[in-house]
């Protein structure tokens, strides 16, 4: 088992496809800085179909059980079903879920369960129109990712989970009713501390809603117990409604830190590894594997990077001011 510092495992592996998104969330890609003139990745140097399998294969080799889609957002980059497919073939993978804001999963929901997926989840940051089109830069409402998330449903995806991103003063107060509809459909919400991630949303730590307080505002609405996580290393710290009608879980890296279990690594669209969400530089496989790396050089190159990881960025939060070295953008290596 491949390990690193700190006796972490390589468990879960975020795959970036695209730098791209049809979105402009204020806490990830704020329109005011990735506006119609800004330059994304060309496409040259973007991973292929095949060199992203190529990597996950030995991802999934040296350890990597769960495999999950991200951007970016994953449904802008063209026939992903057909990376599904490719994923889908390869020996060892337990778990393979999609993450997406949803506006193009009616179209492409089909495709994708044909593929092989059966899992997504959705990034919706509340019910309220008015309040879900300023955290997405206005570029589409609430029913419409409602119809993507519906029609992953009638395909037969499941559990559907939904991504929430809470942030002071913007959403907190929509947070009851989106857990009370969620219940009421079946789907697993994730209430997330609003991060630090990136340099570019402009984070201050009082526009974060702590965990704690966010279960004691449904608790008070929809009765909530504690429940045990699904496996060591989960980050969502989860919850059942005590009439027995699902369950929620709160993702709290500001408030209460998880680093010790994190066993993530993320691979970005074009070919770097990141040990860390907070990480300030990734280390390229894409270069060699172009060069003519075989697949044993490739793995010492992930061998070398894993075994030194020392990442623990929310325990070691001190002034929770800028970093000292810019980190990467969260568009770049999902979430």
């Amino acid at each position: 088992m491949m390990t690193d510092k700190f006796n972490r495992p390589l468990r879960d592996l975020r795959i970036s496809v695209t730098d791209r998104c049809n979105f402009r969330c204020t806490y990830c890609m704020p329109s005011e800085i990735f506006g119609e003139n800004y330059t994304f990745l060309p496409r040259s140097e973007i991973l292929t179909f095949e060199e992203i399998t190529r990597l996950t294969r030995i991802l999934v080799q040296l350890g990597a059980v769960k495999v999950r889609l991200t951007g970016g957002e994953p449904l802008v980059r063209e026939e992903l079903e057909k990376l599904v497919a490719m994923l889908n073939d390869i020996d060892g993978v337990d778990d393979m879920a999609l993450t997406t804001n949803a506006y193009l999963l009616p179209q492409k929901a089909q495709a994708l369960h044909d593929a092989g997926l059966r899992r997504v989840t959705v990034s919706l940051d509340s019910l309220d129109d008015a309040v879900f089109r300023k955290m997405n830069g206005g570029r589409a409402g609430v029913k419409r990712v409602l119809e993507g998330v519906e029609a992953a449903e009638k395909v037969g995806f499941g559990p559907i989970k939904i991504n929430t991103v809470v942030q002071r003063g913007v959403n907190d107060h929509t947070i009851v009713d989106l857990a009370r509809y969620c219940k009421d459909h079946g789907y697993i919400v994730r209430f997330i501390e609003y991060m630090d991630v990136g340099n570019r949303n402009g984070w201050k730590l009082d526009e974060v809603v702590p965990a704690d307080e966010i279960v004691a505002l449904i608790d008070a609405a929809l009765p909530l117990e504690q429940i045990e996580a699904n496996y060591h290393g989960e980050v969502a710290r989860r919850y059942r409604f005590r009439d027995g009608g699902g369950e929620i879980g709160l993702i709290t890296s500001v408030t209460q830190p998880f680093c010790g279990a994190c066993n993530r690594m993320r691979l970005s669209a074009d070919g770097k590894i990141y040990t860390c969400l907070f990480a300030t530089k990734g280390t390229d496989l894409r270069d060699p594997m172009r060069a003519g790396a075989s697949d044993d050089e490739l793995e010492q190159i992930v061998r070398a990077t894993w075994g030194k990881r020392i990442d623990r960025y929310s325990e070691i939060r001190s002034s929770l001011t800028e970093p000292r070295e810019p980190k990467v953008e969260m568009y770049t290596i999902g979430g």
